[in-house]
């Protein structure tokens, strides 16, 4: 999933480096933080609808359980990597121990496309996933969501294919699943509600008004439709947003100057976030190349897609009016974009804050399964933004103490709080 010579898993591995140097951890620490702990690769053979078979590639990388057991999602995706499938398991690992909830960092995926795959074919990649690693994830082992192009029902095929093959019931095996299936209640908005929670604190913290705010956002799905409502709620107004076209594998951006319309949006939306950009036309949109985003003339921007949207390159394009960069997507920004900005004195919220929401809720929809008993969605919605703010204050606060830039108090504070849980186990 990454192009040209990037490589995600270089830069997460650069990112901790720099924070082991700060921190000053012994060799044995290092080596052991900055690789998976464990990662699987296997293949998954369908029969398909035409009759023929089909092998694809599948992966699974726990980075470190020091902390509880292994958290993260299971992208599809053609271009999914192995390399990808790593960073974004380290990531995980700092994300959870960010905002202080018991579990440890993995990440899973399949090589594959779901638009070109029937519902059956999806749902045999599903369950072929689960068998391949059914004695190595579970809800004291591993806990696998959705990602990138999948849902609640590729969880929930999943998760029948788990309780088939042990017995019983084990809804806290997945998260993610649908609301009448052990699902919780405020899961779909909780990254996006998660993601602007930070903003509102970041703001505060800025002296400025959300209402007195323009925002541009990358990327359509889940998180930043859900980002855009909350935002809008709290007065704020988005004036351009980016979207992939899966017609003509081209990304686009939408740009509506006094304000694009959500709930207009949605309505001409496939179900994996690309807007139809002749609908849009048609109703008073700019269609304009899809990284145009990142130059409009706002005071926030939320990369809410892919990872290495933040470049060396890119981030010269970016306004001197930009305040706030809220990081909805998995490590959307490069090291060298990151000097850029903290140079600027631009207000990052880094990715293991800002989209902790996600992983967050996912944790209390576990708690619930396991106890089987559910909570009302104002009492989900309301344990999270305690959460994610008290994760704020103490990145914020350690960011100001020490007069370092945002992302390395979050890394410093995730990465001290993991090694110490591997000390005190013994492993070091």
């Amino acid at each position: 999933m990454s192009s040209g010579s990037f490589n995600p898993f270089e830069m997460a591995q650069a990112q901790f480096d720099n924070i082991a140097e700060q921190l000053d951890l012994e060799p044995g620490m290092r080596q052991l933080l900055r690789n998976p702990l464990r990662e699987y690769h296997f293949l998954i053979p369908v029969r398909m609808d035409d009759g023929s078979t089909q092998v694809f590639r599948g992966f699974r990388c726990q980075h470190n359980d020091a902390r509880g057991p292994s958290k993260g999602g299971i992208r599809f995706h053609p271009q999914e990597t192995i390399d990808t499938v790593r960073a974004l398991s380290m990531w995980m690992t700092w994300k959870c121990a960010t905002v202080d909830i018991p579990l440890g960092g993995g990440k899973g995926g399949v090589i594959c496309d779901p638009h070109h795959l029937s519902a059956r074919e999806q749902e045999q990649i599903c369950r072929g996933w689960v068998r391949q690693l059914a004695r190595n994830v579970g809800p004291v082992q591993d806990v696998p969501a959705p990602d990138v192009m999948t849902n609640a029902q590729h969880m929930l095929w999943m998760l029948d294919e788990y309780e088939h093959i042990h017995g019983g019931h084990a809804p806290g095996f997945i998260t993610g699943k649908p609301v009448g299936m052990g699902g919780s209640l405020g899961r779909t908005e909780a990254t996006g509600y998660g993601v602007i929670f930070t903003v509102r604190e970041a703001l505060r913290e800025l002296g400025i008004r959300p209402q007195d705010t323009l925002a541009s956002v990358q990327g359509f799905g889940n998180v930043a439709q859900y980002a855009i409502r909350l935002y809008n709620q709290l007065g704020g107004k988005v004036t351009c947003v980016s979207s992939w076209d899966q017609g003509d594998q081209t990304s686009y951006a939408f740009r509506k100057q006094n304000g694009v319309d959500i709930e207009e949006l949605v309505s001409i939306t496939d179900r994996f976030g690309g807007i139809d950009k002749n609908k849009a036309e048609g109703l008073g949109y700019q269609v304009l190349p899809g990284d145009a985003w990142i130059e409009e003339e706002v005071d926030i921007l939320i990369p809410a897609a892919l990872e290495n949207q933040i470049t060396g390159e890119t981030v010269l394009k970016i306004s001197q009016r930009v305040k706030v960069i809220a990081e909805g997507a998995n490590g959307p920004t490069t090291p060298e974009a990151d000097q850029v900005l903290f140079e600027r004195g631009v207000y990052l919220i880094p990715d293991v804050l800002a989209n902790a929401g996600g992983v967050t809720c996912s944790y209390f929809e576990q708690v619930q399964s396991n106890m089987n008993y559910f909570w009302e969605r104002d009492e989900v919605l309301g344990k999270l933004d305690v959460k994610m703010t008290a994760a704020f204050e103490a990145v914020s606060e350690l960011a100001k103490k020490r007069g370092i830039y945002q992302r390395d108090a979050a890394f410093m504070i995730a990465v001290d709080r993991v090694a110490r849980a591997c000390r005190d186990r013994g492993w070091i």
